[in-house]
């Protein structure tokens, strides 16, 4: 066997929502280095073109498309195109993180209006994705799906390390990342027979010039003493989206420097 091509992404369309944010950029550029052409999918029409554009200018192959994860049209929309223009999907990111503009508020603070509204941005874009994406690869008879969920999904958040900081962790958050962990497996079990897998990555914390305070107490709770960078949930992506995970699927990913085992 040839090992070296385990991760040749050559010839692959893949398709990156909420790919100009802080994760799903890197992981555009990363799947267009190892030869994807990658259509970076984002609700943010100025800064989504901009980031392709400047990947593309690095000689990458990286198209963008305005999407609203939310919107069944919008979604069934990209899909249309990525259809006729590629005629294949064989690589889909769940990567898009929408949120209300009160995302922040403390848990006795949040509003059932919020609540529902972030749940359905949320969650159930990740549902509208999937089902659109795998429902496209079931007549291809392949495909890889991943979804990006998070430690919080699984554990419970230590609050000490938002004291004295205007920080916090969204109650929704860990519902949505929980969801998504168990929605995960549900697609795998279900769409296995099709040759399609699905499974998620599930950073910890990652670097966004948060309070020192912060980053002092978070790092010191790691095995690897630092916190998570977009890269390293890059790497994972492009092992799952690979030739090198063909046996890989249902499965949880957790890339948090040892967060979760202390």
């Amino acid at each position: 066997m040839k090992y070296n091509r385990f991760f040749d992404l050559k010839r692959k369309i893949a398709v990156v929502t909420g790919g100009a944010g802080l994760i799903g950029k890197a992981v555009v550029e990363g799947l267009a280095e190892f030869g994807a052409t990658v259509i970076l999918a984002d609700i943010d029409t100025n800064k989504g073109a901009l980031a392709a554009q400047a990947l593309s200018g690095k000689g990458l192959k990286v198209i963008f498309r305005y999407l609203d994860i939310s919107n069944e049209n919008s979604v069934c929309g990209l899909v249309d195109f990525v259809h006729k223009k590629h005629k294949k999907i064989d690589i889909w990111v769940n990567s898009a993180y929408p949120r209300t503009k009160d995302w922040g508020n403390k848990f006795e603070d949040i509003s059932l209006a919020s609540w529902r509204k972030n749940i359905d941005l949320h969650l159930v874009g990740y549902f509208l994705c999937s089902q659109k994406a795998a429902e496209y690869m079931k007549r291809q008879k392949r495909g890889s799906i991943i979804n990006l969920a998070s430690i919080y999904g699984m554990a419970a958040p230590d609050f000490s390390f938002y004291k004295n900081t205007d920080m916090t962790t969204p109650a929704a958050y860990a519902v949505i990342k929980a969801g998504i962990i168990n929605f995960t497996k549900y697609l795998a079990s279900y769409y296995g027979k099709y040759k399609i897998r699905v499974n998620c990555v599930s950073p910890g914390g990652v670097f966004a010039r948060q309070p020192e305070v912060f980053v002092k107490r978070y790092t010191h709770k790691t095995a690897l003493k630092r916190m998570c960078l977009p890269q390293d949930v890059t790497g994972a992506v492009i092992y799952l989206a690979s030739e090198a995970s063909a046996y890989v699927t249902g499965q949880n990913l957790i890339v948090d420097g040892g967060w979760s085992i202390q």
